[in-house]
């Protein structure tokens, strides 16, 4: 049995589909708590988990998607 380095390809379509249904304020928030997660002091100075990071990444493309102008700055 083969290993898998990263994130199903099913639950980031699942992860995907949960944000697109999120209202703009609950987005904002999902990628807050996701940014936090991959904060050095959420994680003791170790890397994120890989999770973490893949919902951030998520989170900041489907703003991106819905706010194409002007940029979010890094707020998520």
């Amino acid at each position: 049995m083969c290993e898998s380095s990263g994130p199903d390809v099913a639950d980031v379509d699942q992860l995907r589909t949960r944000l697109r249904k999120m209202s703009d304020p609950d987005l904002l928030r999902f990628g807050q708590a996701a940014k936090y997660m991959c904060s050095p002091e959420a994680n003791a100075g170790h890397a994120p988990s890989e999770a973490f990071v893949v919902q951030l990444r998520e989170a900041r493309e489907e703003w991106k998607r819905r706010k194409p102008e002007p940029p979010l700055h890094d707020s998520i």
